[in-house]
């Protein structure tokens, strides 16, 4: 069916050859490409192309997707619920944002060459059984402009290992960090690691999951493996994040995790105008 979707795409195309040299933005549904044709149809007859999604869209299984497009006009790359086993971006020089949500690979499912226009990274997905987790900055590796950078764990477990030094260098421009779908039962005190490698953060939003009717049901660990405790060697030191502005912590409850979380953020913010507390939903 998905092979079928694409013949019908490429015999459109090739009946109104205008369209494809015109087109600005593109959204894709199921579809399965073989390899020469996912880069044949997007970058090299796509001249204009400056955004495009895919959706439930695969080059085969466990395919890996290497995109070399040097002259490529694409700015903005959406996925979502795509199974490639991992995405290579060689050259896109002037992609500026990159959204990646729930993918398939087992460890990091994107790697970066030639990305300088890149500034805002979104990567959300649950883990599941298969995930074995990989280490953020080798995912960023290749990267160095980023200044907004959405994580989303969907209440489950964390899909990133914990690292510190490392992440120095790829957060030396971020302005934004989004930290969303934390499990309710997690302790905040490892975000605490992303402030001290991440100075020049202005803006720290954080958006805690409880779903009570999710939390411990078979049909989820069937799915699923056992959350466990972020549990990362901090190694903090007495510097402050002097330019971080706004706080938001959506699903916030008076208790004492997330209080000593706020307290300790406060004393690390001098700065700080700004400080937004939501309930949950």
């Amino acid at each position: 069916m998905r092979r079928n979707l694409l013949t019908a795409l490429i015999i459109f195309f090739s009946a109104y050859p205008s369209v494809l040299v015109c087109l600005t933005k593109l959204s894709l549904y199921n579809v399965c490409f073989f390899k020469w044709d996912i880069h044949r149809v997007l970058f090299d007859c796509s001249k204009q192309l400056n955004h495009l999604a895919l959706f439930h869209c695969d080059g085969g299984f466990r395919s890996v997707w290497k995109i070399n497009a040097p002259y490529s006009k694409l700015r903005v790359l959406e996925l979502y619920s795509c199974f490639f086993e991992k995405l290579e971006i060689i050259r896109l020089p002037k992609l500026e944002k990159l959204h990646w949500d729930s993918w398939t690979s087992h460890y990091s499912p994107l790697s970066f060459d030639f990305v300088p226009s890149l500034r805002e990274l979104h990567l959300l997905c649950a883990t599941t059984h298969y995930h074995k987790g990989f280490n953020i900055s080798e995912l960023l590796r290749g990267t160095s402009k980023i200044h907004t950078l959405t994580l989303d764990f969907l209440g489950e477990k964390l899909w990133m290992h914990p690292e510190m030094k490392q992440l120095y260098s790829t957060f030396s421009k971020l302005r934004k960090l989004s930290v969303h779908g934390i499990f309710v039962e997690f302790d905040l005190t490892w975000i605490k690691a992303f402030l001290q490698v991440a100075p020049s953060v202005e803006i720290l939003y954080i958006q805690v999951w409880e779903h009570a009717c999710e939390v411990d049901t078979e049909a989820r660990r069937v799915t699923f493996p056992e959350r466990t405790n972020p549990c990362w060697d901090l190694e903090l030191d007495n510097s402050k994040n002097l330019l971080l502005k706004e706080l938001q912590l959506v699903g916030f409850r008076p208790l004492k995790q997330p209080v000593t979380f706020i307290r300790a953020l406060l004393e690390r913010a001098p700065n700080l105008e700004r400080v937004v507390l939501k309930g949950g939903f």
